[in-house]
């Protein structure tokens, strides 16, 4: 595999350019000025709040130097609490291409969409010389997470994805897995794989942490569309998501926007510390997938029972379809068919190695279902 090289050691398995708003105020023209260039590898993300959230400032800090992206635009309305001059020296220092359209400065909509253009259009050659060298399976961060779940989520796709992470582990990979709140009723089996004991504590510590949280909303991680499938308790839903870890040891505990500091198995705590302020702790699959990219997953293994189309900016989402029913149906939006596995066509291992080799295809440049179809989610609020 060949992937792009970034300042500081880094590599890249994409080579995308990102336009990033800072303010909902400032969406319509950062989305103008992308989707005149959405079929040259340019994607659009942002933040819509207008006062200052340090969550939300380092996720933008670590999606805008993520090794897949090589250059950003910046779009501010003008007078947003967001701190676009140090987000502009973060990206600067990283040795990315960086320019902020300040909308209020440009004179409005019409003449900060010709701006911003006019940079994209000077920028995409550069981006296209980025030096590309290989990258090996043990630089790959790799993300993995659950959505639309149903009853067969837990019975295939979930435990074939834990083959596969296992797979890419052996080979000295990272993978991060999500979330404690979907993970209700399994922390001491998560604290039985810990590295150490003090690991094992925290773990425990932080799904007791999601649980807290979620009563005192009154609502868990559990969707109608997962009763309509078949699931009956979170419980239940949280042993079909723990598969998705396979077996291998977990070394370590991480925060949205940690990037882990080595190849192994993590959980990624998606919780805030302290009272609930801000609402539900991810409100949407996509917001997940975000904090994982923010964390330098280059690549998203994305599991679905009742069906699913999302996509990603910036890293591509692979879709393992788990209820052969569901891919019947939605075949064209799915990446691997983990449902043969009740049709007695393929077992675990089978489809755990391909959706290994599908994650090696993926990184070597090959587009995922989601990406040809050109999904391109984002969402980032407050948290």
């Amino acid at each position: 595999m060949n992937g792009y090289a970034r300042p500081g050691g880094r590599k890249g398995i994409r080579n995308i350019l990102v336009v990033a708003y800072l303010v909902e105020c400032a969406h319509h023209v950062a989305r103008e000025i992308a989707l005149a260039y959405r079929q040259r590898g340019v994607h659009l993300i942002g933040f819509p709040g207008c006062f200052p959230n340090a969550y939300a400032d380092r996720i933008m800090r670590q999606v805008t130097t993520h090794p897949n992206v090589g250059a950003v635009l910046l779009v501010s309305l003008g007078c947003e609490s967001f701190d676009r001059g140090g987000l502009a020296e973060t990206v600067a220092a990283s040795g990315r291409l960086v320019h902020t359209v300040v909308i209020q400065a440009s004179g409005g909509t019409t003449a900060a969409i010709a701006e911003g253009r006019n940079w994209v259009e000077n920028a995409l050659p550069s981006l296209a010389a980025a030096l590309r060298g290989p990258i090996d399976l043990s630089e790959l961060v790799v993300g993995v997470i659950c959505g639309g779940s149903d009853a067969t989520s837990g019975l295939t796709a979930n435990p074939a994805v834990g083959r596969a992470s296992d797979l890419l582990l052996e080979q000295g990979a990272t993978v991060i897995f999500e979330e404690t709140g979907e993970l209700i009723g399994c922390e001491k089996f998560m604290a039985a794989r810990a590295a150490s004991a003090e690991l094992g504590r925290r773990i425990i510590a932080s799904v007791e942490k999601a649980a807290r949280y979620y009563a005192a909303y009154g609502h868990g991680s559990f969707a109608p569309g997962n009763a309509e499938g078949g699931l009956t308790t979170i419980e239940e839903k949280s042993l079909g998501a723990y598969s998705k870890s396979g077996r291998s040891t977990i070394c370590g505990l991480i925060q949205p926007g940690e990037v882990p500091p080595g190849g192994g198995l993590y959980l990624m705590d998606v919780v805030p510390d302290g009272e609930p302020r801000f609402g539900f702790p991810n409100i949407a699959d996509n917001a997940e997938i975000v904090e994982m990219i923010a964390s330098g997953a280059h690549v998203i293994l994305f599991t679905t029972g009742r069906g699913s189309v999302v996509g990603s900016a910036i890293s591509p989402v692979i879709k393992v379809c788990a209820n052969p029913e569901t891919w019947r149906r939605m075949g064209a939006d799915m990446d691997v068919n983990a449902g043969r596995i009740l049709d007695c066509a393929a077992d675990l291992d089978e489809v755990g190695r391909e959706i290994f080799d599908c994650v090696v295809r993926t990184s070597a440049g090959q587009p995922t279902r989601s990406e040809a179809l050109g999904h391109q989610e984002f969402i980032l609020t407050y948290k």
